[in-house]
């Protein structure tokens, strides 16, 4: 078939790689329109854009999907299939009706759970043993389409959104290629959602990271590790921000008040509503990343010094 792809970030490229190198026809790349970045603030292309460079592919930016010059240009190309991978903007009606076979979205959930901006980072943070992801037919609702194809991930203890993130971009690439493939042969019919089970998954900002040492340590965990990398984690010390990387639950350690600061054995506990929890890496503001115990023995904690 003739595609075009659409997407945006690193998580896009094992999906676009695959289907640069399958039979079908990558004909050009829809992404967001290049952004400023680093110190400079100079406009950097998205890792979609500039893969589809390196591969001769033309690069569509569109400001919005409904601009008419993106969807004359789309007519034009007139692509059998539209495959879609965190592109990052809604699609109006006018540009999904362009393609015979519509678009298909790779999403990084078992629809109908988790329909959303941020479906791995809730999935850690509500505690899910099992995510997976969906490729469905994008309609004009939030991830409600009819679904094509699913595979299974199990959520390991220690998984960050980035490290499950990774195996899913990996996992999905080869799920979205089989898709397209069932597409074209006429083998695939997408099947409505279930309308039970049915949840949802805003963004997680800034301010979502920040930790409340009251809360359990079960959930300081999976709240750390659903925020890595982003938009992070933190707390305050002494009124200064700290960036959190993931943290260890201690089950057997002595009862600490939330937020108070204790040093261990090369380590450094803190204090929950319930077990303590041993602090991974750090990043004081205007620091480099550096391990718990090295930064506490860099700021002297005293007296009623604790993280809130």
């Amino acid at each position: 078939m003739k595609l075009v792809f659409a997407g945006t970030p690193e998580t896009a490229l094992p999906a676009l790689t695959a289907l640069l190198g399958s039979s079908h026809e990558v004909a050009a790349v829809v992404t967001r329109p290049d952004r400023p970045s680093g110190r400079g603030r100079k406009l950097s292309a998205s890792p979609v854009a500039a893969l589809a460079a390196e591969a001769g592919i033309e690069v569509l930016r569109p400001a919005r999907a409904r601009d008419p010059e993106f969807l004359d240009r789309l007519r034009e190309i007139a692509p059998d299939c539209c495959p879609v991978v965190a592109y990052g903007a809604l699609l109006p009606r006018e540009a999904l009706d362009i393609p015979r076979h519509g678009w298909v979205n790779l999403h990084f959930s078992l629809l109908p759970a988790w329909r959303g901006a941020a479906p791995v980072q809730h999935a850690i943070l509500h505690g899910d043993d099992v995510t997976g992801a969906a490729t469905f037919q994008i309609e004009e609702g939030l991830d409600t389409g009819p679904v094509y194809g699913v595979l299974t991930e199990p959520i390991r203890p220690a998984d960050t959104s980035g490290d499950l993130l990774g195996r899913l971009a990996v996992a999905g690439a080869a799920l979205l290629l089989d898709t397209m493939n069932g597409i074209e042969a006429g083998v695939l019919e997408p099947r409505p959602q279930p309308t039970e089970g049915v949840s949802h998954a805003a963004k997680l900002t800034p301010e979502d990271g920040h930790v409340d040492w009251k809360s359990p340590a079960l959930h300081i965990d999976r709240l750390v590790r659903a925020c890595t990398p982003a938009p992070g984690a933190w707390t305050n010390f002494r009124d200064t921000r700290v960036k959190l990387g993931p943290v260890r639950p201690v089950p057997d350690g002595d009862k600490l008040s939330p937020g108070e600061i204790r040093p261990g054995k090369n380590e450094v506990l803190v204090g929950t509503a319930t077990h303590p929890v041993a602090l991974g890496e750090v990043q004081p503001q205007g620091k480099r990343r550096m391990a718990a115990a090295d930064w506490l023995r860099g700021v002297n904690v005293i007296g009623k010094d604790a993280l809130h």
